[in-house]
């Protein structure tokens, strides 16, 4: 389907969301210019549209009321996007989803013509995503369930959560919404605990009650803000090692797009980069042996140092 076809389609569209539109409003919306719109006006009234146009300052354009697109007219990539859409649902959400999604594609594969879906395999053969959610979550498609419940009717919950350190400690948590984050998925909810917002792995939580009491979401509450505020790292340490070449040509292929890395003329190199703790830089550096060492910063060579100590006297032991 052509430009002009697929926006003559989105004009349409965007008259049946509401009453009247403007020129200008039209051309912001479709990115064309005012005299576009017009010249698009005429081809839709040519076409036999029902469009009412008023002038002056205060007129725009509107449909006929009551008139209605059929429903499911797609170009091939608008089909591909909810197609691999539903595919994403399904990577991310697994089972909770999963009926949704063969309802989805079913529709789609019993509304469109032939040639589209080819058009669309042939996408779907060609742009593959996979390797989203960084472990299986089927066990805990119980507790989705459960959360996703009581978050929709605003009802606290009970659980027991295991922290990074192993630690396990009862909480009430009043549970805001869930979210995907770099491969897992978290709780976001008010910790009646810390009196404060927290955030819970999901694969962490043990014991899951749902409570009674009722409570209210803020109305200044966002999901995407808090995770993006909760979870943004500080960077405190820049980090400088050099490398063997065997570690480089790695290091260019699995960190060139977040590091910085300097060749050097006989295939060794050294790399740059931000941390916002010693912890990981430490085990990566360990996991290299004598084909990395470190440069920058002194905290980090101490470490290294101490971590080999401590090996080496563990199998002196």
């Amino acid at each position: 389907m052509s430009n002009v076809a697929t926006r003559l389609i989105s004009m349409i569209l965007l008259m049946q969301s509401r009453s009247s539109w403007k020129a200008s409003q039209l051309a912001e919306e479709l990115n064309v210019s005012e005299r576009t719109v017009h010249r698009y006006m005429a081809m839709l009234e040519e076409m036999g549209i029902p469009i009412y146009t008023e002038r002056g300052p205060y007129g725009g354009f509107s449909l006929l009321k009551g008139y209605k697109l059929p429903p499911l007219i797609f170009t091939a990539e608008e089909a591909t996007v909810l197609y691999m859409g539903a595919g994403l649902v399904e990577q991310v959400w697994g089972q909770v989803y999963q009926d949704a999604v063969t309802a989805v594609t079913a529709k789609l594969d019993n509304v469109l013509p032939d040639d589209l879906r080819h058009q669309v395999a042939e996408a779907q053969r060609d742009l593959v995503v996979s390797g989203l959610a960084a472990r299986d979550y089927r066990p805990w498609v119980p507790t989705f369930q459960q959360l996703r419940g009581c978050i929709r009717r605003r009802h606290a919950v009970r659980l027991t959560y295991r922290s990074f350190s192993l630690d396990e400690t009862c909480r009430e948590v009043e549970p805001y919404a869930l979210t995907f984050r770099w491969g897992l998925w978290y709780l976001i909810g008010f910790c009646r605990l810390r009196g404060d917002l927290r955030s819970f792995r999901i694969d962490r939580i043990k014991d899951l009650t749902e409570l009674p009491d009722p409570f209210t979401i803020p109305e200044d509450f966002s999901a995407k803000d808090y995770v993006e505020r909760s979870m943004r790292f500080e960077n405190r340490y820049t980090i400088v090692v050099h490398m063997e070449a065997r570690v480089a040509a790695h290091a260019r292929e699995s960190m060139g797009h977040w590091t910085e890395i300097t060749d050097h003329d006989d295939g060794s190199a050294t790399l740059r980069m931000q941390a916002s703790d010693l912890e990981w830089p430490t085990s990566w550096v360990l996991g290299h042996g004598g084909a990395v060492k470190v440069l920058e910063p002194p905290e980090l060579v101490a470490r290294v140092k101490d971590e080999v100590q401590r090996v080496l006297q563990r199998y002196e032991e």
